[in-house]
Parts: C-alpha cells; sequence; structure tokens
C-alpha cells in the first residue's frame, strides 16, 4: 500500500467517525437555545419576553380563580392580540423602526387595556 492510500484512507474513517459526534453535540445545543427563546427568558442582551402570551396566562388564571368570567378573559385576550398584530404591523411597514409618537400611542392603549383589566377585578379584589 502506498503512503498516500493510507492516508487517504486515515482522513475518510476519521471523518465519519467524526461527523456523528458532531452532529450530536451541535443538535442539543441548538433545541436548548430555542427552547429558552420560547419560554420569553432574558437572554445575554435582555429583552422582554413575550407580555401578552404572559398577559393571557394571567388572565386564565384569574379564570381559574373565579375572579374573572371566560367571557370577560377572552375579550380581553382578543383586544390584547388585536394590539399585538398592529405593533407588528407598524413595525413591519417601517423597516422595524416605529417613531416616537407611534410608540407612545401603543404604549397608552397597552397601559388603558391594562387598566380596563384591574376595573374588571377590582370589585373581585373589594369583596374578599
Amino acid at each position: 500500500m502506498s503512503l498516500k492510500s493510507m492516508l487517504r484512507g486515515t482522513a475518510v474513517a476519521t471523518l465519519l467517525l467524526a461527523v456523528p459526534v458532531l452532529a450530536q453535540t451541535a443538535a442539543p445545543s441548538d433545541s436548548n437555545a430555542k427552547a429558552g427563546q420560547c419560554e420569553g427568558r432574558r437572554g445575554k442582551h435582555g429583552g422582554g419576553g413575550h407580555k401578552f402570551g404572559r398577559m393571557e396566562h394571567r388572565l386564565d388564571k384569574q379564570v381559574a380563580e373565579g375572579r374573572l368570567s371566560q367571557a370577560q378573559a377572552d375579550g380581553f385576550k382578543a383586544e390584547a392580540k388585536q394590539l399585538h398584530e398592529e405593533m407588528k404591523a407598524a413595525r413591519a411597514s417601517n423597516n422595524g423602526q416605529v417613531d416616537e409618537t407611534t410608540r407612545a400611542q401603543f404604549k397608552e392603549r397597552r397601559k388603558a387595556l391594562k387598566e380596563k383589566i384591574k376595573a374588571a377585578l377590582a370589585p373581585t379584589q373589594q369583596g374578599a
């Protein structure tokens, strides 16, 4: 056997053994990173997470505790989803940038929605 064919055979065998090992180590780290993003955790650079998803979760919890009716929660969820979609559309139409006036309008609308939710919960808090 020549030296050239031995080196070629060694290189091929090394690659065949290394590829599955590299594939195994790369896949779990990617899935862990994606799982962390889906849960709304703050990453390396901060970030708010899924605010509307958390709002839906809190509303579901209030329904389970009997502090809100399902119809009220569904109405609040629909309003929050509509606001979220409008915010996404505004960002998409301006290449990811939203001017200060539009941002302030959305902030006021989100604040008004939170106030409506608090107002709906207020009678149950006083009764408890």
